[in-house]
């Protein structure tokens, strides 16, 4: 990937696109570049919606080659919902596409005249940009048909919905997937806000007559990319059960565990879970049928398939399957247990553009106020209508669990940096705690999942009921965790590489003989702290201090049911979680 494409959409006469060498960026991809370029060109006082603020879209480093599981992409901007540096994640085929195209980031800056709304387009020949103000309060499948109308189903879309349009801090970006499906979604901390502010609707990307990308050493790289796909077969996580009930497996394990976040934080336990678990979401996939009900991938390249389709009681196609956070977040913190409504709530989310975690989050503390009752299932549908409807109560709930807290004078906002908590309770889960309060990107389970050795015994093991040993966890997670962000792999492979060194090796050995370079599990861990480092330096100047490295109160004061602790990690600990 040898390009950066600009695109200023303040410029004088209208969006103007220029297509530059990656100068000082080479050899950097996904939240290295993203990351990189928002701490080099983004004033970090700036208004998130504002000229000064870039949204920056780039593929992983092994994007678009043969690797499997590389089709991740990062999306970085800085974030209107927790004022700091984001980096959201996603997968769909627009990763693997620009990769092949050569393109390593494109940069939308700057700000268009206000009413107007722009089309982009990139292939192999040229790029360009264009007003379609037939786009205009579309859902994201409304945009997806449309382009597919005008360009055919082997390009890929990435696309805003009525939230992104209307600058909700919740916004999400969408990423179709290999069915031409909006339903991959870059969705934490409003980078659909920004893409908004640029007045982008939608980017078309067409890697028509672009090769897969050519490894350095392709006989070391054939070899190396045989290895990783075997271990990432042989792990029981990555071969056996994100594969079989998708990553929704999750619920039956953190009930048990006791600490699945129940009706907004009250409780570790939800007692009807099992009417939502991963098990039955696949038995009933399995037995309505349709093409890739239980078992999918997100992208070509993806070999644990974790994903799924969902169709509803008539055999009609709904939604993808309901990720593990989202079925939390609209089922066991809203207290529902009908899968069909919270697959239905994931589908007005992707339609519309929403966060399912912070929508999620947000309709619980709705519900913690009394608007409707924990457990109305239609209420909660009809509120994620109100969002797409743009109405006054619409407009705060799509803008988060923050600021629906505090409309409404709730004291239980489960929120870090004003990001909502996904689902792992971190009195349940303490090592998860310890993520949330001090990633640079606000509550993200992804920066540093601990359940890994907190729950599932991968990578070692760490009382999840105790203060002790978190803080290295954490640690040491969110500096992988980082790297792993920055190649383009999909974070679920973390499993195989923390149990199997072997495995490991065999993503090393990938990287090598694609790029060409001598990495060791020491440059792995240098690079993850060099990311890292500009992230804080960049939240430090737009004004985070360790103040904003902290749980909210009702953590240390409420005892969470059932195992009855508070959330144990001292205040102190927590600032030593980047003395490496």
């Amino acid at each position: 990937m040898d390009k950066i494409l600009r695109i200023n959409m303040g410029a004088a006469g209208g969006p103007q696109v220029k297509s530059e060498s990656v100068g000082s960026y080479a050899g950097l991809g996904g939240r290295a570049l993203t990351s990189t370029i928002i701490a080099k060109e983004v004033p970090p006082l700036c208004h998130p919606l504002g000229e000064d603020n870039k949204l920056v879209i780039a593929p992983g480093l092994l994007s678009g080659s043969a690797a499997a599981m590389s089709g991740r992409i990062s999306v970085g901007c800085k974030s209107p919902l927790t004022g700091g540096i984001k980096e959201s994640n996603a997968g769909g085929m627009a990763s693997q596409m620009l990769g092949r195209l050569g393109v390593a980031a494109i940069v939308l800056e700057g700000k268009p005249k206000e009413g107007m709304l722009y089309k982009l387009s990139i292939s192999k020949d040229k790029v360009e940009i264009k007003p379609d103000n037939s786009l205009k309060m579309l859902g994201n499948y409304a945009v997806a048909e449309k382009m597919k109308a005008a360009h055919g189903d082997k390009v890929s879309c990435i696309s805003i919905g009525q939230a992104g349009e209307m600058k909700l801090t919740g916004a999400s970006i969408a990423f179709t997937d290999m069915e031409f499906r909006p339903t991959r979604h870059a969705g934490r901390g409003g980078v659909g806000a920004v893409m908004g502010s640029k007045g982008v609707k939608v980017i078309v990307v067409d890697d028509t007559g672009c090769p897969v990308r050519s490894p350095k050493d392709p006989g070391k790289f054939k070899e190396a990319n045989q290895n990783w796909v075997a271990g990432l077969r042989k792990h029981a996580v990555t071969g056996q059960g994100l594969p079989t009930y998708g990553t929704n497996v999750l619920t039956n394990v953190i009930n048990e565990a006791g600490a699945y976040p129940t009706k907004n934080f009250m409780w570790g336990r939800f007692d009807t879970c099992s009417k939502i678990s991963g098990e039955t979401q696949a038995e009933t996939e399995n037995a309505r049928g349709g093409e890739g009900s239980a078992t999918h991938g997100c992208h070509r390249g993806c070999v644990i398939r974790c994903s799924g389709t969902f169709y509803d009681k008539d055999g009609h196609y709904l939604t993808k399957q309901p990720e593990y956070e989202t079925v939390w977040a609209h089922g066991g913190n809203c207290g529902i247990d009908d899968i069909d409504a919270i697959a239905m709530l994931d589908r007005l989310d992707d339609d519309f553009g929403l966060d399912t975690i912070e929508m999620g989050a947000a309709i619980g503390v709705a519900m913690e106020a009394g608007l409707i009752q924990f457990g109305d299932a239609q209420g909660a549908i009809n509120l994620v209508k109100e969002v797409g409807q743009g109405t006054p109560l619409g407009r705060v709930l799509g803008s988060g669990a923050g600021l629906t807290g505090r409309v409404f004078g709730v004291e239980r906002v489960p929120v870090v940096k004003n990001q909502a908590l996904p689902a792992y309770d971190p009195r349940g889960i303490q090592g998860m705690g310890v993520t949330y309060a001090t990633s640079t990107q606000g509550a993200d389970h992804t920066a540093g999942y601990a359940v890994t050795a907190n729950v599932l015994g991968v990578g070692g093991k760490v009382n999840p009921l105790k203060a002790e040993g978190q803080i290295e966890l954490s640690r040491n997670l969110q500096i992988a965790t980082t790297a792993i962000d920055a190649t383009g792999m999909c974070l679920f492979i973390a499993f195989a590489i923390l149990d199997q060194p072997e495995t490991f090796q065999a993503l090393l050995d990938l990287i090598n003989a694609f790029t060409g370079a001598k990495m060791t599990g020491d440059d792995v861990t240098a690079l993850g702290k060099n990311i890292l480092k500009l992230e804080r330096e960049f939240n430090h100047k737009a004004g985070f201090t360790k103040e904003q490295d902290r749980l909210p109160d009702f953590f240390k004061k409420e005892k969470l049911p059932p195992h009855n602790l508070t959330f144990l990690v001292k205040d102190s600990e927590l600032d030593q979680v980047y003395n490496w």
